[in-house]
């Protein structure tokens, strides 16, 4: 149904951008590949000893997952900084030989722009990822990333997420001298995944209604548990709660019952291995569980998404969230709100 003050159909530019990823993914593997392995080398050469990360929202996410790839495959240190300690309390830590990754959909909130300086000028080496070359922040960063997703309109980010979280995958694999052959499947099967809507749509019966949601996961899926748990509060405004797996142990499965829905994103690895003992803690309590994994996984619970099998575990966030993307775009639907442009939001959140 059309919106009669504007004649939009709601939900129409979310749905035709997460659509887009396919092609997105590809053009960043024919066209943006060499770019970033040329910025990795140049990075690698001057030997950073340590990585933080900076970003908000949706690209918070995407720096999460680059933390868990420079610790695990970099074999480097690697943290989230916390901005305010630059710009509202004006400290100067000593920055010499540290890599500062700031990520970022338009390149152009503030408190990014002025954090991004000051590492600069404390003597880091600095780069930014955006879907803007031309954004302030680009212009303070030495070194820049374009992650070629083209303009996004809907305000919840789909394809810059996943296109950001490929764009780091290969500056990581650049930087340890690898050739990211991990990613190359990587197009045709979202296109699968995505194909697969229907699925999803059956699937967002489950939480027309619901009043909160509980979303776990342990290792590389951590950052997916939280982007879905974002989005789907963004879009349809229901509480969700993100909990890696070793936290919800420690406390929260406290309220959990058998009427509480919890999404699990089970990866396929060690990540997943991780998990099991949490997803059998939730069977144990009745919980409606759903599972976002292997069809093994899926099958052991209440509902759930089965993922292509055989994908390198370091990738497999670039998929898991695609459905993820689609539950809350459905969900949102059924609820009667339109995804394409939440309340309370802006595409730029000027943060300071």
């Amino acid at each position: 149904m059309s919106d009669p003050q504007t004649g939009s159909v709601p939900g129409r530019i979310m749905a035709a951008e997460m659509a887009e990823q396919p092609a997105v993914l590809q053009r960043i593997l024919d066209e943006g590949a060499p770019k970033i392995r040329e910025i990795a080398a140049g990075i690698a050469a001057r030997s950073p000893r340590f990585v933080l990360l900076t970003a908000r929202g949706t690209s918070d996410n995407a720096a999460l997952y680059a933390k868990y790839l420079v610790e695990i495959l970099l074999g480097r240190p690697a943290g989230l900084t916390s901005m305010s300690t630059t710009t509202a309390y004006g400290a100067k830590p000593d920055l010499t030989d540290v890599l500062v990754i700031t990520v970022s959909q338009s390149g152009g909130s503030p408190d990014l722009v002025a954090s991004t300086k000051a590492a600069r000028e404390a003597g880091a080496i600095t780069l930014a990822v955006t879907n803007n070359p031309d954004s302030p922040l680009a212009e303070v960063s030495e070194f820049h990333i374009d992650v070629l997703a083209g303009p996004e309109k809907a305000l919840p980010a789909t394809k810059t997420y996943t296109a950001e979280l490929l764009a780091l995958y290969l500056l990581v694999e650049g930087l340890r001298g690898g050739d990211g052959s991990a990613a190359k499947e990587l197009p045709g099967l979202a296109a699968g995944v995505l194909a697969r809507h229907a699925e999803v749509k059956a699937l967002a019966e489950r939480y027309r209604f619901a009043q909160r949601l509980v979303i776990t996961s342990r290792g590389y899926g951590y950052p997916t548990a939280r982007e879905a748990a974002l989005k789907l509060m963004e879009t349809t405004y229901i509480p969700a709660t993100p909990f890696s797996g070793a936290d919800l142990l420690h406390g929260p499965l406290a309220m959990v019952d058998n009427v509480s829905p919890v999404i699990a994103v089970v990866p396929d690895g060690r990540g997943g291995e991780a998990l099991q003992p949490v997803l059998d803690r939730l069977r144990g309590r009745g919980a409606d569980l759903v599972v976002i994994g292997q069809q093994a996984q899926v099958d052991a619970a209440s509902a759930g998404f089965a993922l292509p099998a055989g994908v390198p575990e370091e990738v497999q966030p670039i998929l898991e969230i695609l459905p993820l993307q689609q539950l809350a775009y459905e969900v949102t639907i059924a609820r009667g709100q339109d995804p394409d442009a939440p309340r309370a939001l802006a595409k730029v959140t000027e943060t300071h």
